[in-house]
């Protein structure tokens, strides 16, 4: 499905039109390195972030889990520049809890794909409360988008923060600011 040697011969042909020859030793191998970039940087395209949602743990804990700081990179679907970042993931469980690894590989998977950082965020979102049947799920994503900082209009250090909330976490204005205190919390 992944087609490395297509990819490779596009890059070749970027090399050409900006005026380099891909021939010369620094460049020859490098759209055969951007192919395999590529590769990995889209892994998230072929793979289903809910099989990493299939099992759980029985437990009556009705209380806020929270997982701040797992990292992540990504590619702005407007550039295909990288943008990098943490996610916090916060949720109230109703009898059952997730391996905390499983929440990291879920942001794993959505975040090797091309798109938008709202996008992002509302996808493992919804995942998570349809799959946790959770009483209350959050996403926080703060990130540093290249396509803004290396380009245009050149702003290192700004940061694009967004968020998604479903059930108590939408409903509740405590349980909001519950988690919102507990993910600010230094």
């Amino acid at each position: 499905m992944f087609d490395k040697d297509r990819i490779a011969a596009a890059v070749r042909e970027i090399l050409l039109a900006i005026g380099e020859n891909p021939d010369r030793e620094g460049l020859a191998e490098t759209p055969q390195r951007v192919a395999r970039m590529y590769e990995e940087l889209f892994s998230g395209l072929n793979e289903d972030p809910a099989k990493h949602t299939q099992k759980f743990f029985t437990e009556q804990y009705n209380e806020i889990v929270l997982v701040r700081n797992i990292s992540f990179n990504s590619i702005c679907e407007h550039h295909l520049l990288p943008f990098i970042g943490v996610v916090h993931v916060g949720y109230i469980p109703k009898g059952k809890v997730i391996g905390l690894s499983k929440l990291a590989r879920v942001i794993e998977v959505f975040s090797h794909r091309p798109q938008v950082q709202e996008r992002m965020t509302e996808d493992i979102a919804e995942l998570l409360y349809k799959q946790l049947e959770a009483r209350a799920v959050a996403v926080v994503v703060e990130a540093e988008h290249t396509c803004m900082t290396v380009r245009g209009v050149k702003k290192p250090g700004a940061k694009c923060i967004t968020s998604a909330l479903r059930g108590l976490f939408l409903k509740n204005h405590s349980s909001r600011a519950e988690i919102f205190s507990l993910i600010n919390k230094q």
